[in-house]
């Protein structure tokens, strides 16, 4: 985004001031204006919260109208990447997130549930800001983000009957059957993942073709680059409005849920990027797979613990909880990959 001249660069270089910000005043409306939160509950549809909805899909939609999707053949025919990607995501990721939350939520289990449910949810959505925010490649982020959406339908019913319903009971703890179908999955992946990528690959399919490459990147992006910062601001400020009267009230059942989760997005991100780089992978991918790896799909882990425990359960309250840990870590690790980019690469060619 800092292709975006003065202003973007001086808004990009405060935004975890910006991000504390709005989530102080997202906790601040849901805790002390009574009529915000019945407002904002009055645009549902089923478990998806339209505004959330509608702040996701804007967000998404400038990096992804960014991405080459002339170049995403290059992402499928690199196995390394496509294994590596595979690996951390749909065996470390969740098996960590796993061991985390039996580690520190046994006593709570519908709290240990709702993590669980959070780490087998492999992120579709914000992790293409993150990547677009940290000068990852775009086109690996679309590609891996496209595999990881394939798997997520097929396979995430299945994970979780195997780490809630089999699993848990066999450690001694208390399990329950998750009875969650393909459309749904599916579902979820359509609103959060197919609208904004719809709408990137038809905007630049029509506005290359008519004004031409040049003009697209040079002066059509940074337009519409600021677009994702005000939506994610929005989003933040919705998501914690609507919690921010609990985080009120239980702090301490916050705190624990946020422990084993922080834990878990910096032992991801770090693991993925080490290991990615020590792959020989270039700045680009391996900030690509650093942050599909530590990210996850909320949006899918709220929508399924609501859909099977309800709305006021404990597990629907962690699968909240956990956005509200990973955006503002998220944006710290984005510094982060920064600071290594400079300190661990080298320059990337101009392309």
């Amino acid at each position: 985004m800092a292709e975006n001249g003065k202003r973007l660069s001086f808004l990009d270089r405060w935004l975890t001031l910006w991000i504390f910000l709005a989530m102080g005043l997202g906790v601040l409306l849901g805790w002390r204006v009574p009529g915000v939160v019945p407002f904002i509950n009055r645009f549902q549809a089923g478990t998806t919260n339209i505004p959330i909805a509608i702040g996701l899909i804007l967000m998404m939609y400038p990096p992804l109208a960014k991405v080459r999707y002339e170049e995403l053949g290059d992402v499928f025919r690199n196995l390394k990447v496509l294994g590596l990607s595979l690996v951390q995501n749909w065996v470390v990721g969740p098996l960590l997130m796993f061991i985390l939350a039996v580690a520190f939520l046994h006593d709570f289990p519908a709290y240990m549930t709702g993590l669980i449910l959070i780490g087998l949810a492999r992120c579709i959505a914000m992790v293409i800001v993150w990547n677009d925010l940290a000068g990852g490649d775009t086109e690996y982020a679309a590609g891996l983000v496209a595999f990881n959406s394939i798997f997520q339908v097929l396979f995430y019913s299945v994970y979780a009957w195997l780490f809630i319903t089999l699993l848990l009971p066999v450690l001694g703890l208390q399990g329950t059957a998750v009875n969650v179908t393909m459309g749904q999955i599916a579902r979820s992946v359509f609103i959060y993942l197919g609208a904004p990528f719809a709408a990137g690959f038809l905007t630049r399919l029509v506005l290359v073709r008519i004004k031409g490459r040049e003009w697209y990147h040079g002066q059509f992006i940074p337009r519409i680059s600021a677009v994702t910062l005000v939506a994610l601001l929005f989003t933040i400020v919705v998501m914690f409005s609507l919690k921010g009267e609990l985080i009120v009230r239980i702090p301490l059942d916050v705190l624990r849920i946020a422990v084993p989760l922080l834990i878990y997005f910096g032992a991801m991100f770090f693991l993925s990027f080490f290991v990615s780089r020590a792959f020989g992978t270039d700045y680009g991918k391996t900030a690509t797979l650093s942050f599909t790896a530590g990210s996850n799909n909320f949006e899918l882990a709220i929508a399924v613990s609501v859909a099977v425990f309800g709305i006021n359960s404990g597990a629907a309250f962690a699968a909240v909880i956990g956005p509200l840990v990973e955006v503002p870590v998220m944006i710290g690790l984005v510094r982060v990959a920064l600071v290594f980019k400079k300190r661990l690469f080298a320059p990337a060619p101009p392309r």
